[in-house]
C-alpha cells in the first residue's frame, strides 16, 4: 500500500511557496482596501485587536494579549486609543471590578463590514481574472487551507 504522507521535499515547498505568497497576497489587498476605504487607516495592532475583538467580542484585556501575542500592558494602550476613537467599549465584569470585557461599537462594527465588503470584491474582481483551471484549483485548496490555519493556530504541544 503506498505511504499517503507527502516526501518532506514536497511539504518543504510547498511551506516555502506559501510563506512567499500569503503575506504578498494580504499586502496587494490591504493596498487595494486603504486605497478605496474612505476612512483613516488604523495602525496594525489596533487593527488587529479591533477583528479579534469583533471575532471574540467580550474578550478580556489579557486574553487579547495572549492571542494576539502581545503584553497586557501594550493591549490596554492599544485599547485606551481605540475607546478614545470610539471603536471599542470596555464593559467592567460583573464578577470582578477590575476586569474589563471589550465590545466593538457600532461605527467599529459598519467600518469593519465596509472594509471586509471591500476586501471580497477587490478579490473577487481578482479571481475573475483567472483561469477556470485555477479557480478550480483555489476551490478545491479551501479545505486544505482552512485544516491548515486550525492547526497552525491551535494550541502549541
Amino acid at each position: 500500500m503506498p505511504d499517503p504522507t507527502p516526501p518532506d521535499q514536497d511539504i518543504d515547498h510547498v511551506a516555502s511557496a506559501l510563506v512567499a505568497s500569503l503575506p504578498a497576497l494580504h499586502r496587494g489587498l490591504e493596498r487595494q482596501v486603504a486605497h478605496s476605504f474612505p476612512h483613516p487607516r488604523l495602525p496594525d495592532g489596533q487593527l488587529a485587536l479591533l477583528f479579534l475583538v469583533e471575532e471574540r467580542e467580550g474578550i478580556t484585556v489579557r486574553d487579547a494579549a495572549e492571542a494576539l501575542l502581545m503584553k497586557p500592558n501594550n493591549v490596554s494602550a492599544l485599547v485606551s486609543q481605540l475607546t478614545d476613537r470610539g471603536l471599542l467599549e470596555r464593559r467592567q465584569d460583573t464578577a470582578d471590578k477590575r476586569v474589563a470585557h471589550l465590545h466593538p461599537t457600532a461605527t467599529a462594527r459598519e467600518r469593519l463590514a465596509e472594509a471586509r465588503g471591500l476586501k471580497e470584491a477587490h478579490l473577487a474582481g481578482a479571481l475573475r481574472t483567472l483561469t477556470e483551471g485555477e479557480l478550480d484549483a483555489l476551490g478545491a485548496a479551501l479545505g486544505a487551507l482552512t485544516s491548515l490555519n486550525q492547526g497552525l493556530h491551535s494550541p502549541l504541544g
